[in-house]
């Protein structure tokens, strides 16, 4: 996604065979001297973990989608300025080119006249830049800058009028529900340092519209009701301590029996967006008994830490072992797309979910 309309540019060659179209991809990121090779689902499993081979593929990935592409993407460095930050004190602060080109874009976001700016996934997208701001801020700068407080602004100015961020219906997970962005705008407004003691009036009208809006709204689907779940953890007020219990039994009543998780279980293929990816994953070969992936696992696991579960849960326990003995040679976690068969992106989110993951889990 971007504020620019950049979308995925052609990367990709087909191979026609038997009346269908497999698509090929040279590369999964390429930009100057970096090259990722494509990810695939029989890409052999590490030997051992690799800290650094998670993190050198994280660190290029991004780099070299933002040098392509020039926009934020939800599943790249969108998600890389949501959870880097918070791993500072492992990995060190991440590179101040990222918080610039962050600046960058809330630059060019000021440009565009409201019409524009609430078309398709923007307003989702205008929150996914003040939450990767706002993580900087808390875990980097230790205090709201500037920069965050309009990011914050200019995302409270495209809410919808029943308090939810509007959103494309078709890209699942992360464009593909209202209800999605409005949990994305809730983590940027309670990580923010002090955002809420400089907010005007009609801002924080819209920061509680936002907290009655997921107090009353029905989430969806399960993968929905986790996303509650982890907000809930950060701004007060929005489950009771019943319904707290409620959705930590549902996340980890979808562990499975090797000790991951798999998005698959986590929505009915219809439940996804507008259903139009339904018949594609009901074709799924494995749609019956979906396997463990890395971006579920990480974020369940991240999510139940946040929620209080200790480290030492069992639970927890088994799925730091799912993750520490399902990287792939090439320090990513095979997450297949929930979109197509070209470049399975949601591996980047699926490897760094499980970073952020491990160092919750004090598994790092």
């Amino acid at each position: 996604m971007s504020f620019r309309i950049t979308r995925y540019l052609p990367l990709a060659f087909a191979v026609v065979f038997g009346g269908g179209i497999a698509t090929a991809v040279e590369f999964q990121y390429k930009s100057d001297d970096i090259a990722i090779a494509p990810a695939r689902a029989d890409e052999p499993l590490r030997e051992s973990f690799s800290l650094d081979a998670a993190v050198d593929y994280v660190e290029k990935g991004t780099t070299a989608w933002q040098n392509a592409r020039q926009c934020i993407s939800c599943h790249t460095n969108g998600a890389y300025n949501q959870f880097r930050p918070a791993l500072s004190p492992m990995l060190g602060t991440p590179p101040k080119r990222h918080w610039k080109f962050l600046k960058q874009e809330l630059t060019e976001s000021k440009t565009l006249d409201r019409e524009t700016a609430l078309e398709g996934l923007r307003p989702t997208q205008a929150a996914v830049l003040a939450h990767g701001m706002a993580e900087w801020d808390y875990h980097v700068e230790g205090k709201l800058r500037d920069e965050t407080r309009d990011a914050l602004r200019i995302m409270l100015s495209l809410q919808r009028e029943d308090g939810s961020w509007g959103n494309d219906d078709c890209w699942p997970p992360l464009e593909s529900s209202n209800y999605h962005g409005a949990t994305v705008a809730a983590l940027a407004l309670a990580t923010a340092p002090d955002f809420v003691s400089v907010a005007s009036a009609e801002e924080r009208v819209g920061i509680e519209k936002l907290r009655r809006y997921l107090r009353e709204e029905t989430p969806p689907h399960d993968y929905a009701r986790l996303l509650l779940l982890w907000v809930s953890s950060r701004m007060e007020g929005l489950v009771d301590p019943a319904q707290r219990e409620t959705l930590i039994a549902m996340a980890l009543k979808h562990q499975q029996d090797d000790g991951g998780w798999s998005i698959r279980s986590f929505s009915a293929p219809e439940s996804w967006g507008d259903g139009g990816r339904a018949e594609r994953l009901r074709r799924e070969a494995d749609f019956e008994n979906p396997p463990s992936d890395g971006h579920q696992t990480g974020l369940v696991l991240l999510v139940l830490r946040e929620a209080g579960l200790p480290s030492s849960h069992p639970a927890l326990q088994r799925g730091v072992t799912w993750l520490k003995a399902n990287q792939r040679v090439s320090g990513r976690w095979w997450t297949e797309s929930l979109n197509t068969d070209k470049y399975h992106y949601i591996t980047y989110s699926g490897t760094l979910y499980p970073l952020a993951a491990l160092y919750a889990c004090d598994a790092l």
